[in-house]
């Protein structure tokens, strides 16, 4: 298997980190993320006009047709430039229309995600539920010729600034339905607010909103779990990157900062530290790839997404907590860009399971495998 990156997607790569050298700097992102919508419509804009934000969609729905495997390089490289944008929730909402939507459905939403006109984002976690959610309080209750909902949701990634809501909810039969909602029906109220590393979210309520069933109706659990899947991989690629950076900046503080006339650089357990941040990102772009080589094979596993997120939740905290300790003071001021990444990296582990959820999850399977007789 060929784990190189292909030409083609070289270039998708370098076009995607040329174009957020240009838009961000330490000064820039900390601006963009200080504004209510806290990113740039212009680089949506960029992003719309150089293919990625109908880079997962089919052809036939506007899209570009690409795979996993250039998701994942855009990823790692938002990730790489610490960029604001609210891509993941391109992947999330619209990878649900385009699995489970109507002909219909995707020929109204996906062109105009692509476009970069229309913002979808998911509602799918609930006050007080845990990853994964097992149950979904928000109901569905059929009306007339439509459906509406009633419910909460919260967080929901960049729900303050969505146009379009896909949203689950308990159907009348049992099942988890998924619904399309306009963002400002009658009926949804939206509570935004800033997250600890300079993103979006929000709380939404629902009461008797208007919805659209996606699709041909029907429990969708499975059609979420695989979303999740693509998502928890898209993550893992963006950590990456961003603990890619981290690790850059560090090496190059050691290497310029002096202590006693000397660069930290010259002290051995200082670099010895720095050797082990690296081995924990080899480890950690192994899982990534790991992860996105299943996908690409058209393997939605949720165990392969769970190994695959618990490795980058140990590497992200190891690598942040290590960079802010050879940092020292400078590493926790908001001008400096290390203790960002930290804090992203930090909500990164959180979302779509912890590093100890996707633990616990792993722990419950284990009796679904052979055991090794050690003394063979």
């Amino acid at each position: 298997m060929d784990f190189e990156l292909n030409d083609e997607q070289v270039m998708l790569r370098d076009t995607t980190r040329e174009l957020l050298a240009r838009s961000y700097d330490a000064e820039k992102r900390n601006a963009v993320t200080a504004t209510d919508l806290g990113w740039s419509r212009d680089v949506w804009k960029s992003f719309a006009e150089i293919g990625l934000l109908g880079l997962p969609f089919a052809e036939e729905d506007g899209g570009m047709g690409a795979g996993p495997v250039e998701t994942m390089a855009v990823m790692n490289e938002i990730g790489r430039a610490l960029a604001p944008e609210p891509y993941l929730a391109v992947l999330l909402a619209g990878g649900l229309i385009a699995d489970a939507g109507s002909a219909d459905q995707r020929a109204r939403y996906l062109p105009r995600v692509a476009e970069g006109t229309v913002l979808p984002a998911f509602a799918h976690a609930e006050p007080g539920s845990r990853w994964p959610a097992s149950e979904v309080s928000t109901t569905a209750t059929a009306r007339g010729d439509g459906w509406v909902l009633t419910g909460r949701k919260n967080p929901v990634l960049h729900g303050d600034c969505a146009d379009s809501l896909v949203v689950s909810a308990t159907l009348p039969g049992g099942g988890v339905g998924l619904f399309l909602v306009d963002a400002a029906a009658e009926g949804v109220t939206r509570r935004g607010y800033a997250t600890h590393d300079g993103l979006r979210g929000a709380q939404i309520e629902f009461a008797d909103a208007p919805a659209e069933q996606l699709g041909d109706g029907g429990d969708v659990t499975a059609a979420i779990t695989a979303s999740e899947v693509r998502a928890q991989a898209a993550l893992c690629a963006e950590a990456v990157g961003a603990m890619a950076e981290t690790l850059r900046l560090t090496t190059e503080y050691l290497k310029q900062r002096k202590q006693f006339g000397v660069p930290l650089a010259k002290f051995q357990t200082l670099t010895q530290r720095a050797a082990d941040m690296y081995v924990s990102l080899e480890l950690a772009s192994s899982m990534s790839l790991y992860a996105t080589m299943s996908l690409a094979d058209g393997v939605k596993d949720p165990t392969i997404a769970s190994r695959a997120k618990l490795q980058i939740g140990r590497a992200s905290r190891h690598i942040g907590q290590e960079a802010i300790q050879m940092h020292g003071g400078i590493g926790m001021t908001a001008e400096y860009p290390v203790g960002h990444y930290l804090s992203r990296l930090v909500a990164i582990e959180h979302t779509l399971g912890s590093a100890d959820d996707h633990l616990r999850v792993l722990a419950g399977t284990v009796a679904d495998h052979e055991m090794v007789n050690v003394s063979q």
